[in-house]
């Protein structure tokens, strides 16, 4: 027996093959003519916005790669200098802090009340 979801019912209802193997959404689609543009935007071909390009600021990846590629020693969270190693400094010492005080609370936690 041949079952197909019936969207009346909610429920599986028995069918022929045909109807089985083609179930509702797995129609073949019926090519019309195209729709009209809603949102008519002009594109750019994509050899355009390479020749042209739009960014006026100054690309700082190639001095990025020459940064942090230099080999002397240090890790990379580190090699910006001062700032790096405050927000290095500064996430050590929360990290440190937040598992202190979670510990604290755990053993508050522990303890049992006093009844009066």
């Amino acid at each position: 027996m041949y079952y197909k979801f019936s969207g009346l019912t909610q429920k599986l209802v028995g069918t022929v093959p045909a109807e089985a193997y083609s179930p509702q959404g797995l129609r073949p689609a019926i090519l019309s003519e195209g729709s009209t543009t809603i949102f008519a935007t002009p594109t750019k071909i994509a050899s355009e916005s390479a020749a042209a390009s739009e960014y006026l600021g100054h690309n700082k990846v190639p001095d990025f790669q020459k940064l942090f590629q230099k080999s002397d020693g240090l890790p990379v969270h580190l090699k910006r200098g001062l700032p790096d190693r405050l927000l290095y400094r500064t996430t050590m010492a929360l990290t440190v802090g937040g598992t202190i005080y979670c510990l604290v609370a755990l053993y508050l936690a522990a303890q049992p009340k006093n009844k009066k």
